[in-house]
């Protein structure tokens, strides 16, 4: 269901997910002002349509060991599509790849790197990120302090 047209009411169901997306049906219901039925029905077409992708807790990386992140901006050399696309498939099979974005600039590709240390680092440097497909420069940025983290969409452009 591409190009749903969303109204003030799939805004305001959007922003409240955003902000606790364990809110029951009822909760979220009463905060948006329909009844439960409707807007368990705009709920489930949000999911349908792509638009909610899924519901997942928010972690502290420090708290389960995963203290160090890394930025790590990736060359690949000789661009072809057969190229790009095997780093692709290659990359995203990295638990430890958190997120991969397609960039312009002195890189490729920008990677999200989280493990516990400099060592398990190392360790993964060499042993996974130098072996991928097409890799012809690592660059790593480290993370000293998280100023802000990834959070809610900025929805304040949408029509109320």
């Amino acid at each position: 269901m591409p190009n749903l047209k969303l109204d003030a009411f799939d805004h305001k169901i959007l922003a409240a997910l955003q902000r606790d997306g364990r809110l029951s049906n009822v909760q979220l219901a009463e905060e948006i002002g329909l009844s439960p039925s409707p807007c368990l029905r705009r709920v489930r077409l949000l999911e349908e349509a792509g638009v909610i992708r899924g519901y997942q807790a928010d972690l502290d990386r420090y708290e389960v060991g995963l203290g160090l992140t890394v930025f790590v901006g990736i060359k690949v050399e000789r661009h072809s599509p057969d190229r790009a696309d095997a780093f692709r498939e290659a990359v995203v099979l990295l638990p430890e790849v958190i997120s991969v974005h397609l960039v312009s600039g002195e890189a490729d590709f920008l990677l999200q790197v989280v493990v516990p240390d400099l060592r398990a680092y190392e360790l993964f440097l060499t042993r996974h990120l130098i072996t991928l497909p097409g890799v012809s420069d690592i660059r790593s940025n480290f993370a000293i302090q998280t100023v802000k983290a990834p959070g809610p969409l900025p929805l304040n452009h949408l029509p109320k």
